[in-house]
């Protein structure tokens, strides 16, 4: 909700507060106020002028040579290009030295020849929104009514001398949805008095009832609704002060009927429908749900097919407005229009939710329906547009109003006392202090029993309990002068939980290796849904999807991290490494929730180091990805327990991914993407690994334990095993282990060998062994006997013999 700061004060006395003062209590008393927008910010020297002498440039046939007055002792020679600047027009006029958005400053200059004085401006060029300028000065300056002095300051006649405060407003707060329903909010604020406008008008002989008759089918949907006729309007542009307070609240000036609608609209809250009383088709006004098949032609031109679910607006024939959202085309008001037939209803939020969630309508309207309007505004919004219509269209207004009513809204009261107020608050509050801040709001309040009768009016439809009225004391009492306290009761420190610790230290470890943490959605398309899923299932799909993108969720987190590594690429980035910590969600059976599991995923892609200065490159491999995983896994105290097993997976390479197991139970993969994928995705080599970490977090670690620094030497043993190609190293590795018992403290592969000297169907792998008693020297005879059950070991295993 845009607020006109100026415009306010027509309903509040807002002397000696700025506008920014205002947005401040505004904010602090519950209503967000998301900006002040201050319309004439960085303009100045902007003058209104009078065109005295217009002519074409002798040397541009797209140029105006103009005399204009300004207000000073002699005009000025202004070079304009707007197509539609003529003799006679009051402009505005930038003078010499005038600054306009964008620091842009007018400075004397000749234009093919011709000295230009200034710059004759349209609003575009003054800072207001191309789609906010009337339609007729789209595409040129604009002209002022020809009742303004030149040399007056412009921007004071166009409003944009003017502050807006931008009020970010919750659901709840429909009320605030007009200019006086904020009133009602700043007076309690400022303990002020609202300032209601004057209704009265005179009115013709005949009756409303005489020219049109009302008939409510849908009384569920359409409890109240009121006809107003309004004769012999001429249709004109409204005034200025109107125009430029609808351009402020971001609604666009069309004609003086249809800018009266959208004013009181603003000013109620209460939306109002105008149609040509002579081209509405009959004189019923029926109002009832669409039938099937139905079509409406709507004031976009655009004809729509109707819903039985849907209310509309009748001639008794055929509908002409669709209720709450939009009207129709063939019965809209036009240039030629002379009778309106107003109309001003109570319409059910639900259904114009509903007709406009169908349509992909939503208006100014709608969005207030929908919120709920102030039942008891119905008639009072007619009678205000009533009279602006007799005041600046001529218009002539029939006696009354057309009308079917079939509710009888009744104001709610709630009783609560000044202890509850209290206990809820934890403060102190005298009686007589929350009855000043409920009547301050304009509730009605009474003793009864001891306690409190508020009575709520019908516009604050969200207060309804006792705990709204607790709240809306606290706020006008202030949130600040609630009292800080400490519990009095034993507390415990708050702190992180072992998952949540362990949690941490991962994404520490992360990206202390150079990882940086994304965040992507959960909601994914069906086709990356199950993509490098470690365990598949059913997909899990919305049932009211935004779009097919974000239809199912998700089983892995990888594809959108490829999606990151891929956004950032395409940004001349020629590196980029991520991971993610976030739930994947996998079905289980029919009619239950998903199973929430949380994972760990990074993609590594580009050069791991690159020191130019230093000459030095290091390409990304497996091992560098191995790497961060093993150090994460010794970070978690799980190193002992976990192994990497060569594997195939849909999507990486198959000679180059792992998967990893923890105490035999797979936890996760690792691996390169598969190069046809990294071509796909225009990827250089990418390597990528995801783990189930919710269940490593889990697992039970054993506390650190430390040893002192050997005493003792220990021995080295190098030996070089041939086997056959398809017995993995880390298998044979891990029979070394098992087979050197306590004395074997370490073991480590250190090199590959499969060249022109190597048997075909075999492969040399290098191991070195530490042999080491922390007690003792070792002798040569106990290290050989165990040696050799290594060597034995090995040989039954897998065949495996020294290499000669």
């Amino acid at each position: 909700m845009f607020v006109s700061y100026k415009w306010l004060k027509d309903y509040v006395d807002l002397s000696g507060i700025t506008a920014e003062e205002l947005a401040e209590k505004i904010t602090r008393s519950g209503i967000e106020v998301e900006g002040v927008d201050v319309l004439n910010d960085g303009i100045s020297g902007v003058v209104i002028g009078h065109v005295l002498e217009k002519e074409q440039h002798p040397d541009a046939d797209k140029l105006n040579k103009c005399l204009v007055d300004i207000g000073r002792e002699e005009p000025v020679q202004i070079i304009c290009g707007a197509p539609n600047v003529d003799k006679g027009q009051k402009v505005a006029v930038a003078t010499v030295g005038a600054v306009l958005p964008g620091n842009f400053k007018i400075k004397k200059a000749k234009l093919r020849g011709e000295e230009s004085n200034g710059m004759i401006c349209s609003l575009q060029e003054l800072g207001v929104e191309g789609k906010l300028v009337p339609k007729e000065y789209a595409e040129g300056i604009f002209v002022f009514p020809g009742d303004v002095q030149p040399g007056a300051d412009a921007l004071e006649q166009l409003n944009l001398d003017d502050e807006v405060l931008e009020l970010g407003l919750t659901p709840n707060r429909s009320d605030a949805l007009s200019m006086l329903g904020v009133a009602y909010e700043v007076a309690a604020i400022l303990d002020r008095e609202v300032i209601l406008p004057e209704i009265s008008y005179e009115t013709e002989s005949g009756k409303a009832s005489d020219y049109i008759s009302v008939n409510i089918e849908a009384k569920e949907a359409n409890p109240h609704y009121t006809a107003a006729v309004i004769r012999n309007v001429t249709i004109a542009p409204s005034p200025l002060w109107m125009q430029t307070r609808l351009m402020a609240a971001g609604i666009r000036p069309h004609n003086n009927v249809v800018d009266i609608t959208n004013y009181v609209l603003l000013e109620y809250g209460q939306p109002l429908h105008a149609f040509d009383y002579d081209r509405f088709g009959s004189k019923e006004v029926v109002i009832r749900m669409a039938h099937k098949g139905e079509t409406l032609l709507t004031l976009d031109d655009k004809e729509r097919e109707l819903k039985e679910d849907q209310l509309v607006i009748t001639n008794g024939k055929v509908p002409v407005a669709l209720a709450g959202v939009m009207g129709g085309a063939d019965s809209e008001v036009k240039a030629d229009t002379v009778n309106v037939l107003l109309e001003s209803a109570y319409f059910d939020g639900q259904t114009v939710r509903r007709a406009s969630k169908d349509h992909g309508l939503r208006s100014e309207a709608s969005s207030r329906f929908e919120k709920g309007v102030a039942p008891e505004r119905v008639e009072d919004a007619a009678r205000r547009a009533v009279q602006l219509m007799v005041q600046y269209a001529g218009g002539e207004a029939a006696e009354g109003f057309a009308e079917e009513k079939h509710h009888q809204p009744e104001p709610k009261t709630i009783l609560i006392s000044e202890e509850k107020v209290n206990s809820v608050l934890g403060m102190d509050i005298t009686k007589a202090e929350i009855t000043d801040i409920l009547v301050r709001l304009g509730f009605t309040v009474k003793e009864q029993n001891g306690e409190l009768a508020v009575t709520v009016p019908t516009r604050r439809g969200d207060i309804t309990l006792q705990e709204d009225i607790v709240e809306e004391v606290a706020r006008l009492y202030g949130y600040d002068n609630i009292p800080s306290t400490l519990p009095l009761f034993r507390s415990t420190p708050g702190k992180l939980t072992d998952y949540q610790a362990k949690r941490r230290k991962v994404r520490k470890f992360l990206e202390g290796a150079g990882l940086l943490q994304a965040i992507t959605y959960s909601l994914t398309s069906r086709e990356k849904a199950v993509q490098f899923a470690l365990k598949e299932t059913e997909m899990t799909r919305l049932s009211l999807p935004m779009s097919e993108e974000r239809s199912v969720l998700r089983q892995s987190l990888l594809p959108h991290l490829l999606e990151v590594l891929k956004h950032n690429l395409s940004r001349q980035m020629d590196q980029a490494a991520v991971y993610e910590t976030g739930s994947v969600f996998l079905t289980r059976e029919a009619e239950e929730q998903p199973l929430e599991k949380e994972h760990l995923a990074g993609a590594v892609t580009g050069p791991w180091e690159n020191h130019a200065w230093q000459g030095e490159k290091k390409p990304l491999d497996f091992f560098v990805v191995k790497g961060i995983l093993d150090g994460l896994f010794l970070e978690l105290g799980l190193a002992e327990r976990v192994e990497y097993k060569q594997a195939k997976k849909e999507g990486l390479h198959p000679g180059r991914t792992a998967e990893i197991y923890a105490d035999g139970k797979l936890a996760g993969i690792v691996g390169q993407l598969h190069p046809t994928v990294q071509k796909e995705m225009d990827l250089a080599e990418t390597y990528v690994f995801e783990l189930e970490l919710e269940d490593l977090l889990k697992e039970e670690t054993a506390e650190i334990q430390y040893s002192v620094i050997p005493r003792f030497p220990s021995i080295t043993r190098d030996i070089a095993l041939v086997a056959d190609k398809e017995v993995p190293a880390g298998e044979i590795l891990s029979a070394i282990k098992q087979a050197g018992g306590k004395l074997l403290k370490e073991a480590a592969i250190f090199d590959l060998y499969e060249g022109e000297r190597m048997e075909e169907g075999k492969k040399s792998v290098a191991f070195s062994m530490i042999y080491l008693d922390p007690e003792r020297t070792l002798t040569d005879e106990e290290v050989t006997k165990t040696h050799d059950k290594v060597l034995k070991a090995v040989s039954e295993q897998f065949g495996a013999v020294l290499r000669g």
